[in-house]
């Protein structure tokens, strides 16, 4: 398969036959001939970047999607346990002040290139993660909580969104590690820096402490 190099070194033979050597055009068609293969190969760098970003974009919407379905999950588990009217008060309240908490922080734009606020969300979604342990702890002591059937489907339903949810952050952390890559190859970043640098590096999602678990509370299966 012919490939643009061959088609434009075939322009330039042909520009030496007709030409020849010497001939001051050709030296002025040459020129024009490396500024149309840099543009080229610029804008195919430049799209690639875009392909790449939009693909961070879908994956980190998919984060979102699970996240979601987290948050409304926990508010169904909470009301269930609501219903349980000696069931510890304080465990309870913390479970709602941290998905009060982890639905303030969004991320758009920008803020994937920013290290504070991409761990500043995390740590919400691991507090979050983390309070949820202990109120799963906590029910074990109430007989009839472990026994209604609809706080246990909604438990297998939350195993099922945290396991969703790993695969959607190890999806979009190989995303952002192809678009990282490409920004920081030669090509990208000329491109970057010519076009006023549109692209910016992304912070990969990274386990925190809270969510590997400290040894001392119970993590949720993920």
């Amino acid at each position: 398969m012919a490939t643009s190099a061959d088609f434009f070194g075939k322009i330039g033979a042909t520009l030496r036959l007709q030409l020849g050597d010497n001939h001051p055009m050709r030296a002025f068609g040459i020129g024009v001939l490396v500024v149309v293969i840099a543009a080229l190969s610029g804008c195919h760098k430049y799209n690639n970047l875009v392909a790449l970003d939009e693909t961070c974009n879908e994956k980190w919407a998919n984060i979102d999607a699970q996240i979601q379905r987290r948050y409304d999950l926990l508010n169904n588990i909470v009301k269930t346990v609501k219903a349980q009217a000696k069931f510890e008060q304080d465990t309870l309240a913390k479970v709602i002040e941290a998905r009060a908490s982890a639905t303030q922080i969004k991320l758009s734009g920008d803020d994937f290139s920013d290290p504070a606020k991409v761990a500043a969300f995390q740590q919400a979604q691991a507090n979050l993660q983390s309070s949820f342990a202990r109120l799963l702890v906590a029910s074990e002591q109430y007989p009839d909580l472990k026994a209604n059937q609809a706080f246990a489907d909604l438990r297998t339903e939350m195993e099922g969104t945290e396991n969703r949810l790993l695969r959607a952050r190890e999806e979009y952390n190989e995303a952002a590690k192809n678009y990282n890559t490409e920004l920081r190859q030669v090509g990208g970043s000329v491109v970057n820096d010519v076009t006023g640098k549109p692209f910016k590096p992304r912070v990969f999602w990274t386990a925190t402490a809270a969510a590997k678990g400290d040894g001392n509370a119970p993590a949720i299966d993920l």
